[in-house]
């Protein structure tokens, strides 16, 4: 018997019993878990915003302060000759 075959003996033996055999406590530890994931999921989401939000106010009071745009002021001025 191959291995192959008989692994599907094994699922149909699985499958052919009337009621599957399930730990009692499978349920509430599920629940358990799925819910720690759920809050987990929800705090990291959450800190993902936070962290772009703060991110979008360092940009914007960075060009509020540095202003990008603006051409700096000339360091030196041209001589006045020929008055």
């Amino acid at each position: 018997m191959s291995p192959v075959s008989r692994r599907e003996a094994e699922v149909r033996r699985i499958l052919e019993e009337s009621q599957p055999s399930v730990p009692p406590d499978l349920y509430a530890e599920a629940v358990r878990r799925g819910g720690r994931m759920l809050r987990r999921r929800t705090v990291a989401r959450r800190l993902m915003w936070l962290v772009l939000l703060a991110a979008v106010v360092a940009f914007v009071v960075w060009l509020s302060v540095a202003q990008p745009w603006v051409e700096p002021p000339s360091e030196t001025t041209p001589p006045l000759t020929g008055w």
